[in-house]
């Protein structure tokens, strides 16, 4: 095996049909996607969430895909209208294995599953999802950690998240420098229960990030102009938010032409698949009547504030990327702000 960048890429698309009558698209087992990478993604960057624009809608933290032709690139955040009523996203994570950084697929389940362990911000703290909740089949928004000043969004209550980890920007799990969690019980549970796929419209959105140049950690230094969106696969106007700050430095992969039969793209489910995840620790956060203890501390943020919250741009630590073979530069430190209107997206404080 060659010591390029792209060591190996593997594809994997699992899905154990379920009666159509019930749920078509619908998978027994976890929808994994896997792209191998030998340098570590970009930290997380710093930014506020916009409003969420209709009730109903439920987050989904961005995250940096990578492409073979250019290297990684930010898909921003957005508010997404899930498959149906009941359906929760379990963010998808890049973790260390066997040398490489090997990506997770994100999915719809009915319980949110592990993710790394990646505090992704807003409600998504490392385990589990503290930023709403399903009752019956209305979606109620916990306004301590998610931007709901949208009038028209009235299904709201409050209630502080506690972080018990170390709130930082690092967008990974496993290796130097990467996250230390494993699932909990009720997170491998999870990984058994029926899921489903990104949707079409977070299928377009991914691949509108991979074709917008300035989304590139290569351009943007791992602060893009585009950190977050109102709604899917909308990049301009209102409800576009740009990223304060970079969530640390950004090291420069040599780009080698991706072998035959390899993945491209992670992020999307199919034969092009975009990165959508990470190692699950972040949601772990005990909430008020929670708390979900990691297999290894994981870092958890408390939100407190009814309004969502702007995240504080991250302390400079030292690099943890595997080793790239080119020059790193330096980018702005910062992690995902809470939301002023906007939240962050990685701590809420």
């Amino acid at each position: 095996m060659t010591s390029s960048i792209f060591r190996r890429s593997i594809v994997m698309l699992c899905i154990v049909a379920l009666p159509t009558a019930i749920l078509p698209s619908v998978s027994r087992a976890q929808i994994s996607v896997g792209v191998s990478v030998n340098i570590a993604p970009p930290a997380l960057p710093v930014y506020v969430q916009p409003a969420v624009p209709d009730p109903g809608y439920i987050w989904v933290p961005g995250y940096w895909a990578w492409d073979p032709a250019f290297g990684y690139y930010w898909v921003p955040g957005t508010w997404v209208a899930p498959p149906m009523p009941g359906l929760l996203w379990t963010p998808g994570w890049w973790g260390w294995s066997e040398g490489a950084y090997l990506w997770h697929a994100g999915y719809w389940g009915p319980t949110v599953g592990f993710y790394g362990g990646v505090d992704y911000g807003f409600g998504y703290t490392g385990h589990g999802y503290w930023g709403g909740e399903w009752r019956g089949n209305t979606f109620v928004y916990n306004r301590a950690v998610t931007n709901v000043t949208n009038v028209n969004v009235t299904n709201v209550y409050n209630r502080t998240v506690i972080n018990n980890t170390v709130v930082n920007h690092v967008s990974f799990n496993g290796g130097p420098g990467g996250v230390a969690a494993q699932p909990t019980r009720a997170e491998m549970a999870a990984a058994q229960q029926h899921h489903i796929a990104a949707t079409p419209m977070q299928q377009r959105h991914i691949q509108m990030a991979a074709s917008n140049r300035q989304l590139r950690a290569s351009v943007n230094a791992g602060r893009p102009a585009i950190a977050a969106t109102a709604r899917p696969a909308v990049f301009s106007g209102h409800g576009v938010i740009a990223a304060r700050a970079a969530g640390g430095p950004v090291h420069a992969a040599p780009m080698h032409q991706q072998r035959p039969g390899m993945a491209g793209r992670p992020g999307e489910a199919g034969p092009h698949a975009g990165p959508q995840g990470r190692v699950p620790e972040r949601n772990a956060a005990a909430r008020e009547h929670h708390n979900a203890p990691p297999a290894r501390p994981q870092a958890q943020s408390h939100a407190p504030a009814p309004r969502p919250e702007e995240r504080a741009a991250p302390r400079p630590q030292a690099e943890h990327r595997a080793p790239p073979p080119h020059e790193s530069h330096a980018a702005p430190r910062g992690g995902r702000e809470p939301p002023h209107p906007e939240k962050d997206e990685n701590h809420p404080h």
